[in-house]
């Protein structure tokens, strides 16, 4: 097993990228602390990953929430070896001035400042006990950006390049930090990413897009998050790594 006796913490774990990250994690011999507003959802991926894992209700834009989960991990195994910060939300695709503040704020704050309260709680505990792995998800969207999802791809754009200034400053802690960048998936946000009703009709213009000709599946995304957490990736670090069949290229 490829994360024996090593404990990760996953947000977003109820559903979609996030789930399959828990799931895959206690597969390969993590234990797993998942935290997810649906609370409900996230014990039930719990339920499913077995291995121990644990299942908390929690906002990410808070940081009372991130400390928590944070002890929480800490307090039942002892150490966080890994954190993906795999939450995250995206408006309906339209044009940028359609937008609202309210939406414009939501945005960043879950897709960024969450990322900002989870360092800020993590990178202590993993300098106490020598070192850590980060893997933050990023998004083909902060790469080659579409149109109608400008503030959205922001901050995909934002995650991105956090992920190589966190690389850079937290090497010499033993502190890996890296990030997978999938394109459009299956997920229940699908429809918010292509502004339009997910018929087959339309989801041929999205795969007309990607050279191998499909779209994102959960599978890939937590393959990719299990070797980056995983030692045989103990010399990478700063990688935005695509999960896209060739979108970006």
């Amino acid at each position: 097993m490829r994360l024996k006796d090593k404990s990760a913490l996953v947000t977003g774990g109820a559903s979609g990228f996030g789930a399959e990250i828990a799931r895959r994690y206690a597969r390969e011999g993590a234990r797993v602390v998942i935290l997810d507003l649906n609370g409900e959802g996230a014990r039930k991926v719990a339920a499913e990953a077995g291995n121990g894992a644990m299942a908390l209700a929690g906002d990410v834009t808070r940081q009372a929430d991130i400390t928590a989960a944070v002890t929480r991990a800490v307090d039942a195994f002892g150490r966080l070896d890994i954190v993906v910060n795999n939450a995250g939300w995206t408006f309906r695709n339209k044009p940028m001035l359609e937008v609202t503040e309210e939406e414009f704020d939501r945005v960043f704050a879950i897709n960024v400042k969450s990322i900002y309260l989870m360092t800020n709680a993590v990178v202590p505990v993993m300098r106490r006990q020598g070192g850590g792995r980060i893997i933050n998800i990023g998004s083909t969207a902060g790469v080659r950006p579409r149109p109608g999802l400008t503030w959205y791809n922001a901050t995909k754009g934002a995650v991105n390049l956090l992920s190589k200034s966190m690389a850079v400053e937290l090497a010499p802690d033993g502190i890996r930090v890296n990030c997978v960048a999938p394109v459009i998936g299956a997920t229940a946000l699908l429809e918010s990413f292509m502004g339009m009703p997910d018929t087959p009709e339309n989801r041929a213009k999205f795969l007309a897009t990607i050279p191998l000709g499909r779209m994102s599946e959960p599978a890939d995304i937590a393959n990719a998050c299990v070797f980056l957490a995983s030692d045989e990736a103990e010399f990478l670090t700063g990688v935005i790594l695509p999960v896209d069949g060739g979108r970006t290229i």
